[in-house]
């Protein structure tokens, strides 16, 4: 068969990735043609448009680029209109991939939704769209089994692909000693700074993270960059602090760190998963973090507190976002602090609750069937 995959970011790419490699497993014959990224790509799909010129977030960042984005969603409604896939899968970005969805169901095409977008944490009527256009939801966290319930849609927890992606990573890793050798760092604790994978998010973020450095002098801090933003964009913000920039070891950066602050997404649950004890950060422009306030409906923002139902690790958003406190809170959380105990214990909560590795699999002979 011939499948068409959109996603529209770094974590949609990492999914995608493991799901093409499965879905050519399960379907020998398959030809799979992706929006989406390197990973994609080299999972053996036909790489038709990179999500690095085609993502956008924040209220004002898509204003911004309103003519591209309707440039590229004619160029997206061409392309599967030319190709004819057998399969349209969407992976979450959910602005750009509901009107994929509705134009895809209407002329014809399959639809299948793979990694929800975050419709239970605002704007819950978009469900709708789902209803009418989407032949059928494949869901990644357990709690959006009763969220569906609720709008009568059937889908089913099967686990999630990020234990996929973290098995097999982890089972490569170097130990301790080789990859404190291979990143160059010297014998002091390690605190990770994740800032995001778009460029308005570390423009936005990442000065305030780096506030922090100069007071935790006994530890090295190493920021975890991404293949898709320059060296100089890191090196404008990162100044004369002694930050150490190293891209695209994420994991095997999580895996020797004591602690580390997380920008709010993806990486917050791959940074539980792995074990280290973090703050999670979020930060915008005025304008989207006012509207933010006023449509989002969950207590929490990031993955590993909703997974868990209660406050696991703090979460300092807006204003709450500022030198001062982002001090505190990771004093509170390395070797001593009076909080590591506690989101140690809270993590096993979250690994339990999202069950065992094997998701990509599972959904993608779905997807074949």
């Amino acid at each position: 068969m011939r499948y068409f995959i959109i996603a529209g970011e770094q974590s949609g790419d990492l999914h995608g990735s493991n799901l093409v490699k499965e879905l050519l497993i399960q379907d020998p014959h398959a030809e799979v043609y992706c929006w989406g990224g390197d990973q994609m790509e080299a999972a053996g799909a036909k790489l038709l448009m990179h999500y690095k010129k085609s993502a956008f977030m924040g209220f004002t960042v898509i204003l911004k680029n309103l003519g591209t984005i309707r440039k590229n969603f004619s160029l997206c409604q061409k392309q599967i209109r030319e190709l004819r896939p057998d399969r349209v899968v969407l992976i979450d970005y959910a602005g750009f991939n509901l009107r994929i969805a509705r134009f895809a169901k209407k002329a014809g095409f399959t639809v299948y939704y793979y990694i929800s977008p975050k419709f239970w944490a605002w704007n819950e009527g978009r469900v709708k769209k789902v209803k009418m256009y989407v032949d059928r939801m494949f869901i990644i966290f357990p709690f959006e089994e009763e969220f569906y319930r609720k709008w009568d849609i059937p889908v089913k927890y099967v686990g999630n692909p990020l234990f996929d992606e973290l098995k097999k990573k982890m089972e490569r890793l170097p130990s301790r000693e080789e990859l404190e050798s291979e990143l160059q760092l010297d014998s002091r604790p390690v605190i990770a700074i994740l800032a995001g994978s778009r460029k308005h998010e570390v423009e936005d973020i990442l000065p305030t993270m780096v506030n922090a450095v100069n007071d935790f002098p006994d530890h090295q801090f190493v920021l975890a960059g991404v293949n898709n933003l320059s060296d100089s964009l890191y090196k404008k913000i990162l100044g004369n602090t002694p930050v150490k920039l190293v891209k695209n070891r994420t994991y095997e950066l999580l895996s020797i760190a004591e602690a580390a602050i997380v920008t709010s997404g993806t990486a917050t649950l791959e940074t539980a998963l792995i074990g280290a004890p973090q703050v999670v950060c979020y930060k915008t422009d005025p304008i989207s973090l006012f509207i933010g306030w006023l449509v989002i409906k969950v207590k929490y923002i990031s993955l590993v507190n909703l997974i868990a139902d209660k406050e696991v690790v703090k979460e300092l958003i807006g204003t709450k976002m500022n030198t001062k406190n982002l001090k505190e809170e990771l004093a509170a959380i390395i070797v001593g602090g009076p909080k590591r105990d506690k989101i140690i214990e809270g993590y096993k909560l979250v690994k339990e609750r999202l069950g065992e590795a094997g998701a990509s699999a599972r959904i993608a002979g779905e997807i074949v069937k």
